[in-house]
């Protein structure tokens, strides 16, 4: 665990909040931000900004498609 989390990346982490979304999204976007979080705490390197950036793509398109499906009943 790193002692300190690099500025880059607690910028990063601050793309993963979720508090701002309704209720149905927040269940989408939630793991991805507790991911990132212990993505933060584990990697270290010039890496861990790509994964983070990688992984909040994925996180935007997974609330994108829960936004987009939003009506359609289960599936």
């Amino acid at each position: 665990m790193p002692a300190e989390i690099h500025p880059a990346v607690a910028q990063l982490l601050r793309n993963f909040r979720y508090d701002h979304l309704p209720e149905h999204l927040q269940e989408v976007s939630r793991p991805f931000h507790d991911l990132a979080h212990q993505l933060a705490d584990t990697l270290t390197g010039a890496e861990a900004p790509r994964a983070l950036e990688r992984l909040w793509d994925a996180k935007n398109w997974a609330v994108i498609a829960a936004s987009n499906t939003e009506g359609e009943g289960p599936r």
